[in-house]
């Protein structure tokens, strides 16, 4: 555990890669082609944390003169990041689908490169704060094929509580992967160094209780009058300190701060946007939360198990730690 030096050096250090093939062991019918995908998915993760590092020196910054699914101006980052995961995911010979925030329409892997997994992404998620060094991130989940009969768009219709993989990777000080393959929720932190990502945040709890929300609070005017007392409350408490205030606009920047400090994120529904601005593309992180407990968010539980919600489709959100009241949100 320890060099000449005196610094302590891990040498068996637990990679993404050894966390994941040991999991494959606990099922013995197991092909391993879960475990390649895994593989290939952090690949990608580690090729858009390059360029993300490199976007400045490489005039990645500013936009592409394209607007996604979402409405949003597509920067040259988030063309680049979009690029690395479907040809990554593509040339895996693992996946018949994929599903993009920044594609109009579904993906269909060439029949000769297909295989049974379905992968849904937002690859570079955050886009609005590239250009200011912000925290920004990925998220995808990966659902498998329900049948042996040709893939089309339908196959992608599915409940979250089918993923059999919800994860995002978060480039900041540091590149994270938080990941759920249905057995709780673990970091990995990638090391330069030698290039792996290593479990540095076993089994992840959120706090029972945080002191932070966070939530454009721009779009005040907008809020619904539950929604604007619930916010007052946490602003202006009849007892006790009132809560801080924190909102990055990179969700899985907020989500991940959430996580780590307990607390309250939320992406309300608006009279301009009725049902929500967030895509159910999302939905990987919202499994995440659930994975750990502490998720109550009605409206996504019913939608979550109910077949045919489009991946395009439009949801309010809410994280909360338990003792949150997140069912407020």
């Amino acid at each position: 555990m320890s060099s000449s030096s005196g610094q302590a050096i891990d040498v068996e250090p637990l990679t993404l890669t050894r966390f994941i093939l040991a999991e494959q062991k606990k099922h013995p019918h197991a092909t391993g082609d879960f475990t390649a995908l895994m593989n290939f998915i952090q690949t990608a993760v580690k090729a858009v944390s390059s360029a993300v590092r490199k976007a400045g020196i490489h005039r990645l910054f500013g936009i592409s003169g394209i607007a996604n699914t979402s409405g949003d101006e597509q920067k040259k980052l988030d063309v680049l990041a979009n690029d690395l995961f479907i040809n990554m995911l593509k040339s895996s010979y693992l996946t018949c689908l994929l599903v993009s925030e920044e594609n109009d329409t579904t993906i269909v892997v060439e029949p000769e490169k297909q295989g049974k997994y379905i992968v849904c992404f937002d690859p570079l998620d955050g886009s609005s704060n590239i250009d200011c060094l912000v925290s920004i991130g990925s998220i995808f989940g990966v659902y498998r094929k329900a049948d042996d009969e040709p893939v089309t768009t339908a196959d992608a219709l599915r409940p979250g509580t089918e993923l059999v993989a919800a994860g995002y990777a978060l480039y900041g000080s540091a590149t994270m992967i938080v990941l759920s393959i249905g057995n709780g929720v673990n970091g990995f932190m990638l090391d330069p160094a030698i290039g792996e990502f290593i479990l540095t945040e076993p089994d992840i709890k959120v706090k029972p209780r945080g002191k932070i929300y966070s939530i454009n609070e721009g779009y005040s005017q907008y809020w619904d009058q539950a929604t604007a007392k619930y916010v007052e409350s946490k602003k202006y408490p009849k007892s006790g300190k009132p809560y801080g205030a924190r909102y990055i606009g990179s969700m899985v920047a907020d989500v991940h701060r959430t996580l780590v400090y307990g607390g309250i994120f939320m992406y309300p529904a608006t009279s301009e946007a009725p049902k929500g601005k967030l895509i159910m593309m999302h939905m990987p992180v919202l499994q995440l939360f659930q994975q750990i407990s502490y998720l109550k968010n009605k409206r996504y539980l019913k939608q979550q198990g109910k077949p045919g919600m489009a991946s395009y489709n439009n949801v309010a959100m809410g994280l909360a730690s338990y003792n949150n009241d997140s069912d407020k949100c």
